[in-house]
């Protein structure tokens, strides 16, 4: 059951929303490596010696240095729904990330595909990192059901996603009697009921918040749409909000600014999670394990 029952987003206009941004997407992509780098660190603390990696949401492939830095004897492999993102991978930065890790590990793999169908093999995987990818997702529970299904037992899982919270700004000061103008994004709990739902074992997840400034809501607009961010919610206004409605939301943001710039909130929820042992079949038959038994000297 989605988490969000009357929500829907047009995956069509995301796969070519964030295939035009391909080109930009770098240039603008501040929250996302940040987002990375706290990804990064909470590896520090988690005890896993990975043979093959699969970056879900790869984008331009931007954090395949770290995951090569940290784990250099692993396979990395990045999938990304939009393949103007993995040609990007697969040229500038693909060159910059073979010539850094020469000698250390082998280029990624990259493959074109779904989130919620993955052309992997079951138990093929030892990590899923997945970086700001649940977050566009209607129903993030088939995408974590197939994740499931591809990682190894004792597999991991490593996210980060976007919470309700994030453009509360933006969602305020835009008029809404025509359409929503910010999509809706997760909250924690249901992604932890989704993760136990999809079969994953001890999730560990956590939030905060991190600001933005701009320095008006032109530049933050840019932002969102060179980086394919901008509004996918099926219910979104087809038109305009006409002069009125630009400028009461103009001027309920600038009564926001601080310091002279606009802050833009986002909700970052962080979390892991494993594959268990199973405790039934497929067929749904209890899986019973038996111990040796210890002979008495």
């Amino acid at each position: 059951m989605s988490a969000l029952p009357d929500f829907a987003l047009a995956r069509e206009l995301l796969v070519r929303r964030f295939g035009r941004a391909a080109a930009t997407y770098d240039e603008v992509a501040v929250l996302a490596r940040e987002v990375a780098r706290r990804m990064d660190e909470r590896l520090d603390y988690i005890r896993i010696e990975p043979k093959r990696i699969l970056d879900l949401g790869c984008g331009t492939g931007a954090d395949f240095g770290a995951l090569g830095k940290r784990y250099p004897k692993a396979m990395r492999i990045g999938a990304d729904f939009a393949l103007p993102m993995l040609d990007r991978a697969r040229g500038e930065r693909s060159l910059f990330v073979r010539l850094r890790s020469l000698g250390r590990s082998a280029p990624p793999s990259l493959v074109c595909a779904d989130a919620s169908a993955l052309p992997f093999a079951r138990a093929s995987l030892s990590l899923v990192w997945s970086n700001l990818l649940l977050n566009w997702l209607a129903d993030p529970l088939p995408a974590l059901r197939e994740m499931h299904r591809v990682l190894e037992t004792d597999g991991l899982l490593m996210f980060s996603s976007l919470g309700p919270d994030t453009l509360k700004e933006l969602r305020a000061a835009l008029p809404d009697t025509h359409g929503t103008r910010v999509h809706r994004f997760i909250d924690m709990h249901d992604l932890g009921d989704a993760l136990v739902a999809a079969g994953f074992s001890d999730p560990v997840m956590d939030m905060e918040v991190l600001t933005l400034t701009y320095a008006n809501l032109d530049e933050l607009l840019r932002d969102l749409r060179l980086s394919g961010s901008a509004n996918a919610s099926r219910a979104r206004p087809r038109g305009l909000a006409g002069k009125s409605g630009w400028a009461t939301a103009r001027n309920a943001l600038e009564a926001l600014r601080r310091d002279g710039r606009l802050p833009a909130t986002f909700e970052i929820v962080q979390g892991h999670a494993w594959k268990a042992q199973p405790k039934t079949t497929d067929d749904g038959r209890a899986i019973v394990q038996f111990q040796p038994r210890k002979v008495r000297g």
